[in-house]
């Protein structure tokens, strides 16, 4: 997935979720930031960070920050794009179980919660939730980085179907490429780790992957391991 129209900057602070200010060419800009997640380790003062610039002149913020440096690794931060990310994987073949692919079409209700893919090959049929991954500490990604009662309401939906017969799953995108392993983050939310586990348990597949990560785009890497995690 590409982005158009990026300019560099530098981190300056967070104002609060969505906001957050930036030096682009010595000139301090109030950007939208596109990841409401805490991202602590993530925004310091002074990191290089990469923006899109809007077309649309009627919005309050001119920029969006979609990545940002954490030492030697770039980190996309952007948790709108994960989802077409692994969209459009799963048309390419990128993603095994997908070969005899019928149907495909995103945002799709079942029961109580609106899940990123609904999909139809000649064999089965089932939900898919996505989750974009920005936490990584040693080598090791791990989600979430903040409490998510939808996340775990979500998870727990996918058990549901499961047990009605459709084939479900939860797609973790790292959105970065130097890391080896995923495992729920325990410490932040113990219930979304714990639906996690119920999850495979229920056999929901559960599948990782890394991205390749430029500061004007975004691609789907490598499978990564997590069973021993979980």
């Amino acid at each position: 997935m590409k982005y158009n129209q990026i300019y560099e900057g530098k981190f300056i602070k967070r104002v609060n979720r969505f906001i957050a200010h930036v030096d682009i060419n010595g000139q301090v800009e109030v950007v939208h930031v596109k990841n409401t997640g805490r991202c602590k380790e993530l925004f310091i003062e002074g990191r290089k960070v990469f923006l899109q610039k809007s077309d649309n002149p009627n919005r309050k913020t001119k920029y969006s920050l979609i990545a940002i440096y954490k030492d030697e690794k770039l980190i996309n931060i952007d948790s709108q794009v994960p989802n077409q990310v692994i969209y459009e994987a799963i048309e390419n073949g990128q993603i095994h179980g997908f070969d005899q692919l019928k149907y495909i079409k995103r945002e799709q209700t079942y029961g109580n919660s609106r899940f990123d893919i609904y999909y139809e090959t000649e064999s089965h049929k089932g939900y898919i939730e996505v989750k974009g991954v920005t936490l990584e500490n040693d080598g090791i990604a791990m989600f979430p980085d903040a409490p998510t009662v939808r996340g775990t309401k979500h998870v727990r939906e996918l058990i549901k179907g499961q047990k009605e017969g459709y084939k479900n799953y939860i797609m973790l995108l790292i959105q970065m490429k130097e890391v080896h392993y995923f495992k729920p983050n325990h410490i932040t939310d113990p219930d979304f780790a714990s639906a996690l586990k119920e999850a495979k348990e229920a056999g929901v597949t559960i599948k990782c992957y890394t991205s390749t990560i430029t500061e004007d785009s975004i691609e789907i890497l490598k499978e990564i391991e997590h069973d021993y995690m979980l």
